[in-house]
């Protein structure tokens, strides 16, 4: 696809139009195409600092129990989003053919927009390769604040093989600084310059403003701007975040990827989650291999894997097993199951992961028996349906618009077929909104 066929077409139109309020008026890629594809206004462009805010949200687990998971967000302006959008589908163009050539297009799968696949796929590729291989030993791990710790020098120098210049063009400087050397505004600071509290209400009535700051607003208040003055690091939640991600792992998941394929074996990363599985054969040295495996992640700047988060397992027909401790004495050897996208295996079936269902049910209940408690009624007396419960947790809202939660256990259930219980942790979902809604 060409870039023009890009910016015309529909879905990068709709992509590119975001509700929210922010210091710009609102726009998108069909009223802004010209000055975008413009290569010379790109390097005139004035960014506006990004809105920072935390992210919470809950991480559910039989032995823990619940545990708050924080993640720092920043989302753009709308026409500076617009321009991070088209700069990644040009990255995202040179990037396809890149691991193309590098043999790596089936590895690096996150971020992709030539794969048209999602984690159901991914997974089940993963799962099927662990059985067809049999015996064999699997390494699951994630990268310690990746987005947090790339390297700008690195990341710039990799932006530049990508493109096979010795230096950025301007326009692509001009995007790389304003990604890198960024600014932001914390969210917190709009809403009380607005008379806002930090609620979901607050959120929701200034992103109901046509502009979170006038111009004047804006100037007044410069000092709540902060610069990111690390050399390193990049904010989570622009359009380009992800392809720079995926940039940046060019050479390590070249290195690793051709390391394992030489074993008979296959990798596969998903952002900062990777999974690696090699046969267990006499002539292979599993531990010395995947330690060497292991240590190309540090041709990489900054990067790290977190030994107490990496799992070892070993399957044979059918029987899993976590051998963390026999590869590295600070390896996690808590799990009796590969987690990996959203799915566990045991060694016998696949199913959704506990901690996904678990947030689903968790979510549901709430709701629900927030209904009951105030029985039926909202605060002004109007009687309480319970359709929009109903429509986001239950099959009835499944095939509706964008779909809920149960779509996309269909989905899965469909992919992975008939013998596995993708389905048997929701099939009584009804029951138990029933059950919430009366209180119980």
């Amino acid at each position: 696809m060409t870039p023009t066929e890009w910016l015309n077409s529909a879905d990068a139109v709709e992509h590119s139009k975001k509700p929210y309020a922010h210091f710009d008026w609102r726009t998108d890629l069909s009223q802004q195409r010209e000055y975008i594809a413009d290569s010379d206004k790109i390097v005139k462009h004035g960014f506006y600092p990004f809105i920072h805010y935390e992210k919470r949200t809950l991480k559910f687990s039989k032995k823990k129990g619940r545990k708050e998971k924080v993640r720092d967000i920043c989302y753009a302006a709308h026409m500076d989003r617009c321009i991070f959008q088209y700069y990644s589908f040009l990255l995202n163009e040179s990037y396809n053919e890149r691991v193309k050539k590098d043999g790596t297009s089936a590895s690096a799968v996150a971020y992709r927009t030539d794969l048209h696949e999602n984690n159901i796929h991914f997974s089940k590729r993963a799962f099927d390769f662990i059985r067809s291989k049999s015996p064999v030993y699997v390494m699951i791990g994630d990268f310690t604040g990746f987005f947090d710790n790339l390297d700008h020098a690195y990341l710039k120098e990799q932006w530049c093989e990508l493109l096979g210049v010795d230096r950025l063009p301007p326009d692509h400087f001009k995007v790389f600084k304003n990604i890198t050397s960024y600014s932001k505004v914390e969210l917190v600071d709009l809403l009380r310059l607005n008379g806002l509290e930090d609620t979901k209400s607050g959120r929701k009535k200034l992103n109901e403003m046509a502009r979170v700051l006038t111009p004047e607003q804006f100037r007044e208040n410069r000092s709540l701007i902060q610069k990111h003055r690390e050399p390193y690091g990049i904010p989570q939640g622009s359009p380009i975040s992800g392809i720079l991600a995926n940039i940046y792992m060019l050479d390590v998941d070249k290195q690793i990827n051709d390391a394992v394929i030489e074993l008979g074996g296959m990798y596969i990363r998903y952002s900062d989650d990777f999974m690696i599985i090699i046969p267990d054969t006499p002539e292979i040295d599993a531990a010395k291999e995947l330690k060497r495996i292991a240590d190309m992640v540090k041709q990489a700047p900054r990067l790290k894997l977190e030994p107490n988060k990496t799992q070892y397992f070993h399957y044979k027909s059918g029987v899993l097993t976590n051998c963390g401790k026999a590869f590295h004495k600070n390896a996690d050897d808590s799990s009796r199951t590969i987690n990996f996208l959203g799915f566990s295996f045991d060694g016998q079936k696949i199913r959704i992961r506990s901690k996904t269902v678990s947030k689903y049910y968790y979510r549901m209940y709430r709701k629900a028996r927030n209904i009951a408690k105030m029985g039926g009624y909202t605060p002004d007396g109007k009687r309480i349906t319970g359709e929009n419960l109903y429509m986001t947790y239950s099959r009835k809202g499944a095939k509706k618009g964008s779909g809920n939660f149960l779509t996309y256990v269909n989905r899965a259930a469909a992919e992975y077929g008939r013998n596995e219980p993708i389905k048997r942790d929701t099939r009584k979902h009804m029951q138990k909104i029933r059950k919430a809604l009366n209180g119980h």
